[in-house]
């Protein structure tokens, strides 16, 4: 089977990639196919199509040439004789330091705790480094995620576990959503096949009931929004992902009635302003649901999130929701941080390193084998789950995990306001330091000066790493200077 370059040249756009784009992709594209010539993948396919698709999905994005590149070539070092060097060579060191990086975070699998460990930590090592990586690692599994169902079940599950736990909330934290929902899904197949079959034929049944009234609404908000001189950019549909319903089945007792974002209308205008405007039209053509209107404009999400949300009555009594937002923040709704990478040329060091992701690195860094298996879960909690943004009472925002307290918040603030916590208001009202946050909330922190260590009660409900191990380490302190007290008596 002969694989032309064509292909891929489709996928290289002229709005994105220059000439000599393409001059060079065709060289990379004529290494990798030489050197992967004659091997062949589990479906049966010559292997090169994997490598190939992966480069596509990493062009699909708009990300640099020098990023497609390392797509085509990253398996190239490791599966055939072909070395790093020459690619080095043909390409430079940024294209090689990439494919390195990714080389190095193929053997990310459950294959006992200490390889597993040992394996994690590269991992987080090479993302924090250099995030480009990431970006050719998920377009790397997320082709090996569309082929699952060749691999013998034992490493499906093992494979659908690892992207479950580590990948899908990796891309929910760099803000892709669209890698997040495919990621989440494509695992939730193999890891609890009943359950979504179940939530996908919900999902079909529902879609097929409510498209007609999505149809006649796209037509009459098109219609109004245009009457009202507002530009559309685009109108289309868009379906919530089977394990994002399944969650939200859970929390509501499994009553679909209750779940009102299963299908929601997305309309692209112009900037800002357009979108508040849109957003009026649309009230003023049909009857908002109290309390459903969300403004994640003024107040984006911490990963970085931005659209207008709202949920309707349409004049038949169908409950509708509406996406409103520009053509920028849709594209960083989707693919979040690699968004940001389109058009960056020459990136510097601090461009290519993830805040979060350095801190994961660090914490790891302290952690024998032993601890961090323990300590695991506690780190993914952490770094990994959905995230709230809290304001203090001088405007500076923190970013937390979902459920952080009050405490959380102090310790996040500094040290000493965490040992020194008396008490806690939020948004003005007095509240127990083991309140749960929102998102939103404007949090101050009471501080008792003459306090000498925090209350070890606290370890029960407080929900970051950081707050734990701040509160452990005074209580340490406190308990050697008591008991050095006593002995200097």
């Amino acid at each position: 089977m002969k694989i032309a370059f064509e292909t891929i040249k489709e996928v290289l756009t002229p709005d994105r990639y220059t000439s000599d784009d393409i001059e060079i992709a065709k060289k990379a594209f004529n290494m990798a196919n030489q050197a992967h010539e004659g091997q062949v993948r589990k479906t049966g396919e010559p292997y090169f199509i994997h490598p190939m698709i992966t480069c596509m999905k990493l062009a699909e994005m708009k990300l640099p040439i020098e990023v497609v590149i390392a797509g085509l070539l990253h398996d190239v070092p490791e599966d055939t004789e072909v070395e790093l060097d020459e690619i080095r060579n043909a390409f430079g060191d940024d294209v090689a330091n990439m494919v390195n990086g990714v080389t190095k975070l193929g053997h990310v699998q459950y294959r006992g705790i200490d390889r597993y460990v040992e394996n994690l930590r590269k991992m987080f090592l090479a993302m924090a480094q250099d995030v480009r990586v990431v970006f050719i690692k998920f377009a790397d599994r997320m082709h090996n995620m569309e082929t699952l169902y060749v691999i013998p079940e034992h490493k499906r599950r093992r494979i659908a576990k690892e992207v479950m736990e580590i990948y899908a909330p990796i891309a929910n934290r760099l803000g892709m959503g669209e890698y997040r929902g495919l990621f989440e899904d494509y695992a939730f197949r193999y890891l609890e096949p009943k359950e979504y079959n179940w939530t996908k034929h919900l999902l079909e049944q529902r879609v097929k009931k409510a498209g007609p009234a999505m149809e006649r609404a796209m037509k009459n908000v098109e219609s109004d929004l245009q009457k009202h001189n507002i530009q559309i950019l685009n109108v289309h549909g868009r379906i919530k992902y089977c394990h994002s319903l399944y969650k939200k089945l859970r929390r509501y007792n499994d009553d679909i009635s209750k779940v009102y974002d299963i299908m929601a209308l997305r309309i692209l205008v112009n900037d800002v302003s357009e979108c508040y405007a849109a957003l009026g039209i649309l009230h003023g053509l049909y009857t908002p649901l109290s309390g459903r209107i969300k403004d994640y404009i003024s107040q984006p999400k911490p990963n970085g999130y931005q659209s207008l949300h709202t949920t309707v009555f349409d004049d038949q009594g169908h409950i509708l929701e509406f996406q409103i937002r520009t053509t920028e923040m849709h594209e960083e709704a989707e693919y979040g941080i690699a968004a940001h990478w389109r058009y960056k040329e020459n990136p510097n060091q601090k461009d290519r390193e993830v805040s979060w992701m350095n801190e994961l690195v660090k914490i790891q860094k302290e952690l024998d084998e032993e601890d961090f298996m323990d300590r695991l879960d506690e780190l993914k909690l952490d770094m990994f789950q959905d995230r709230i943004f809290v304001f203090s009472p001088n405007g500076d925002v923190f970013d937390l995990p979902s459920g952080s307290t009050p405490i959380d918040f102090a310790y996040n603030v500094h040290t000493d306001i965490g040992n020194k916590a008396s008490g806690a208001k939020i948004n003005h009202q007095m509240a127990n330091l083991n309140t749960p946050l929102r998102s939103g909330d404007m949090c101050e922190i009471l501080v008792d000066k003459n306090r000498q260590s925090p209350n070890a009660d606290w370890l029960k409900f407080v929900k970051t790493h950081h707050a734990r191990t701040k509160i452990r380490d005074a209580l340490k302190k406190s308990k050697k200077s008591f008991f050095q007290g006593f002995i200097n008596r």
